[in-house]
């Protein structure tokens, strides 16, 4: 069973909250960091992404840019521009998205859920990522942003979402125009109440973060590998997490481009693709309207692929996936990409960006053609997790993002 925790956040003065807070870490690059970050010296961009105040030839990982991470940090907390709560509190966050709503609770997890799999994995990680966050977290003795978890409810969210009736202590638009709104839950019988509903909830099953969650659970073991006096029970012990009832989580598609045809003429390969689908014409661009169907775009024309029934049949959770058929019954035999993580002859583009973002690569010549995906379900994400199994690269996009700086879990 799940067990949570509450804790002191370090958060931002209200008035710049929404200075302060930032885009994940991991969905851009370096260049695209500085650039969000030009002309907001409070952006949580210069902790998370400390190396756009450093110089541009020195190397991301150089144990100077996790460094220059813990004194941002720690100056950001000595002119106030981060405040930390004096007890112990649980929140709820709420974002919206094109009026679409998800409630979440802000809660800190036990590290020792993470390796006994009450918290399921469905993804892996890679060890340069995972490393990444790693030293980060241990440096500025802070997770700076949440592991995105979600949980089949029971009833827990009618108990944490009674908060929502109070005034918020954050609520603003960002950019994007994503909006973000947050509550801090203070009473401590309020708090018991919800821990213990939360622990009738047999699993949580990481959403997005799998690069944060493994960071979280090897700081707690080497925080208590260089503690003598390890007693289990020390703050380090936990990372921060918000869990979010899979009812309000919608999965976005992620949609396939590739550089070339890999020999083929788009007439050899339509007879090549007719081995695995059947296709037809569409008479314009259109998301595909089930699971085992993709649409593809080539040299100007969309086409719908139904996967033939008998490619469908002895499959277990993974091999049934439309991603997971792609890739074995189009990309690696016909494409020639064995693996997608590392293959240069592939790109992805989350659904968030529309459909008009594959026209617009391929019709440029940059791409040679394009797959839309259907976008893969929750049910098909925590089967799979359940199953102790491992989804391919690139299934699930989620939107919106968490923001991170909004709260901070520090390890003591």
């Amino acid at each position: 069973m799940i067990r949570i925790h509450p804790f002191r956040a370090i958060r931002p003065r209200l008035d710049i909250a929404a200075e302060v807070a930032s885009l994940p870490y991991d969905v851009m690059n370096r260049e695209e960091a500085a650039h969000m970050a030009e002309g907001n010296s409070r952006s949580m961009l210069r902790v998370t992404r400390s190396e756009i105040e450093m110089p541009a030839s020195m190397d991301v990982h150089d144990p100077q840019i996790y460094a220059h991470a813990r004194a941002v940090l720690d100056r950001f907390e000595k002119e106030g521009v981060l405040i930390q709560d004096k007890e112990d509190c649980l929140y709820v966050y709420r974002q919206t998205m094109n009026g679409r709503e998800q409630y979440g609770l802000v809660v800190c997890v036990e590290a020792a859920q993470y390796y006994d799999e009450t918290i399921k994995k469905h993804e892996l990680t890679r060890a340069d990522k995972e490393e990444d966050r790693l030293l980060h977290v241990l440096t500025t003795n802070c997770q700076t942003g949440p592991v995105f978890l979600t949980y089949r409810d029971a009833g827990q969210f009618d108990l944490f979402s009674q908060v929502c009736k109070a005034k918020a202590l954050y609520d603003f638009t960002a950019s994007d125009g994503i909006g973000h709104t947050a509550w801090k839950i203070e009473d401590k019988a309020q708090i018991e109440a919800i821990r213990q509903a939360f622990g009738k909830v047999e699993f949580a099953y990481i959403a997005d973060g799998h690069h944060r969650s493994a960071a979280g659970a090897r700081s707690a073991k080497a925080r208590a590998a260089a503690n003598p006096l390890h007693k289990g029970t020390e703050e380090y012990n936990r990372f921060q997490a918000i869990l979010f009832p899979s009812t309000q989580l919608k999965i976005f598609d992620y949609n396939r481009l590739l550089k070339s045809l890999n020999g083929n003429t788009p007439e050899s390969l339509l007879q090549k693709l007719g081995e695995v689908f059947s296709i037809k014409k569409l008479a314009q661009m259109e998301s595909p309207a089930k699971i085992n169907q993709v649409n593809m775009y080539l040299a100007g024309q969309w086409y719908s692929c139904e996967f033939l029934p008998k490619h469908l049949n002895g499959l277990d959770v993974v091999g049934s996936l439309d991603v997971a058929l792609l890739q074995n019954l189009v990309l690696k035999p016909i494409f020639a990409i064995d693996d997608p993580r590392t293959s240069k002859a592939i790109d992805f583009v989350g659904g968030i960006r529309g459909l008009g973002e594959l026209v617009k690569r391929v019709d440029s010549g940059e791409m040679a053609c394009a797959f839309a995906m259907h976008a893969t379900t929750l049910d098909q994400l925590m089967a799979i997790a359940d199953a102790g199994q491992i989804m391919p690269p690139k299934s699930t996009w989620f939107e919106p993002k968490l923001r991170d700086g909004l709260l901070i879990h520090r390890l003591d």
